[in-house]
């Protein structure tokens, strides 16, 4: 029997969104490698220029015909990206992946909730906190894997997320094609250097920690962002937003598998609440009948659940599309 092609592209869309989780959190696990060499702080620099000189190498963006307007906007968007990626990588650097990332899916959920006009948004934010009650009362029991630091880390981390969010959707608004997302991963990396320059050039000039900062680059940075972009063309919103909630179950899996960190029911309980508000917060966004329309100049929704981009843009924020060609 011949598959109806909208089943395939769904089928194709969400393997594409799997692939882009697995390959985000396993180049965490990869990045978590490189600390004792580099320090946290170094990897996140050494991470982020790499990805920006490849992708600047690939879209070439046309940084001379730019306003100070848009240099302002993409200079906030590098901001909050070096804040996110910086402190999250601080935060794994002290507590497992799985924990970090349950933490810091706090932030986005916050900002959906803070943006949205619907009550019902308010229960779900309400049975995230409940998840983060439930990793407060595990840490009273279980204090060897919640290092205040890093917890700290976490959430700063979400915040980081939340105001990447914002940032780029105002980019996508600003700046056509990827070419702000480029020198966005540029500013971030220009930004972290006071704490990650010694790391980033002792990486620089070892061979072996460079193949590894460059494998880190693109699995937590450059291949995500192209398979979510794919993705978004295959999948409705409602779909693609529901399937990127699984992220903190994606990381303690690549936890447990690659680095033996143990997730027990406890902290499983609270995964499954983050899980079940941002789908509820899914849910109960506007329906798309159908997949988005999305363009390279659309660079918010990459690692960011797609209600959390809808409701920004109700704010006034909403992305330009940019047509191919």
């Amino acid at each position: 029997m011949t598959q109806h092609p909208s089943a395939r592209s769904t089928y194709t869309g969400v393997a594409l969104v799997i692939g882009s989780a697995l390959s985000l959190q396993f180049g965490a696990v990869f990045a978590y490698q490189l600390f004792p060499q580099l320090g946290s702080w170094g990897v996140t620099t050494l991470r982020l220029g790499v990805a920006a000189l490849v992708l600047t190498l690939m879209v070439r963006p046309k940084v001379g015909q730019w306003s100070a307007e848009q240099w302002k906007a993409v200079a906030l968007f590098g901001g909050s990206m070096a804040l996110m990626n910086g402190t999250f990588y601080a935060a794994i650097e002290r507590i497992p992946i799985g924990l970090a990332v349950t933490i810091e899916f706090l932030g986005p959920l916050v900002l959906a909730a803070a943006l949205s006009r619907r009550g019902i948004d308010f229960l779900w934010l309400g049975i995230a906190l409940l998840g983060m009650g439930v990793l407060g009362y595990e840490s009273i029991n279980n204090a060897t894997d919640y290092d205040p630091l890093g917890v700290l880390f976490a959430l700063i981390a979400g915040l980081g997320w939340a105001l990447y969010v914002l940032a780029g959707a105002k980019v996508g608004q600003a700046v056509e094609g990827t070419g702000g997302l480029a020198v966005a991963m540029s500013f971030a990396a220009v930004f972290l250097l006071p704490l990650g320059a010694p790391g980033a050039l002792k990486g620089v000039t070892d061979p072996h920690l460079l193949l590894l900062a460059i494998g880190t680059g693109l699995l937590a940075s450059l291949i995500p962002y192209t398979l979510e972009l794919m993705a978004l063309r295959r999948l409705p919103r409602n779909t693609f937003s529901i399937l990127l909630s699984l992220e903190p179950a994606v990381a303690a899996i690549a936890g447990f598998l690659l680095l033996g960190q143990v997730t027990g029911p406890v902290r499983w309980l609270a995964i499954a609440l983050l899980i079940a508000a941002s789908v509820g917060v899914t849910l109960s966004a506007r329906k798309n009948p159908g997949p988005t329309e999305v363009q390279l100049g659309d660079v918010a929704p990459v690692t960011a659940s797609l209600p959390m981009i809808e409701d920004a843009t109700a704010q006034g924020l909403k992305p330009k599309r940019v047509e191919k060609g």
